[in-house]
């Protein structure tokens, strides 16, 4: 069976070597400032099916986008004047805005209505983003139902289902972001991760 291939943040070169393994098709585990995740193309389906069949996901449950920046984001989702406002203060950072999808969007997500969007706040991940130039499709590593791995020392259990590990040692926050829904007025925290919710509702 084949392993992954295993390369760590301190590599001078890691950004580069994880971006052309997606850019081909491959599917990665990498360590943003929240937790470990999977990772793959948001323009490869199969990739993305992968990372569903790895986790143990069901399909019904989206997955998570991230980007670079927010331009690259608005080719999936729509983003107003008021979600602008709420992610110049917050990102790069630990929130998830969950907001329409453009038709682009509605095609790659099979069809959802809505995803969960981010630009994380690690110098690997965005070095990262910024490399591949594209949004990638994100989720938790872990199985399905399971704690979400938050050390390097977990992510070795899936090196032989993914194509690439990332070691960036132990998570900074270790904890989930903190998820708002802004598809529709009254916007709503749906899950409290490590960003203080406090902070944010002075800006919904």
């Amino acid at each position: 069976m084949k392993k992954a291939i295993e390369i760590s943040t301190r590599k001078k070169d890691a950004h580069k070597i994880t971006a052309k393994v997606l850019k081909n098709g491959g599917i990665a585990i990498i360590p943003t400032e929240t937790v470990y995740g999977f990772a793959a193309s948001a323009f490869n389906t199969s990739a993305m099916e992968r990372i569903y069949e790895v986790k143990g996901r069901d399909y019904k449950k989206p997955l998570i986008i991230m980007a670079a920046n927010i331009e690259a984001l608005k080719i999936l989702v729509n983003i107003s004047d008021k979600v602008l406002k709420i992610a110049s203060h917050f990102w790069p950072g630990q929130l998830t805005l969950i907001l329409p999808t453009t038709e682009i969007g509605k095609i790659l997500s099979g069809g959802k209505s809505n995803l969960g969007v981010r630009i994380p706040n690690s110098n690997f991940m965005l070095s990262f983003l910024r490399e591949i130039k594209i949004p990638i499709w994100t989720t938790s590593a872990n199985i399905s139902g399971r704690e979400s791995i938050k050390d390097a020392s977990e992510i070795y259990n899936f090196e032989t289902n993914v194509d690439i590990v990332v070691n960036g040692g132990k998570c900074k926050f270790s904890f989930e972001s903190t998820v708002v829904d802004m598809v529709a007025y009254p916007y709503t925290i749906i899950r409290k991760g490590c960003l203080d919710t406090g902070k944010i509702l002075k800006f919904l």
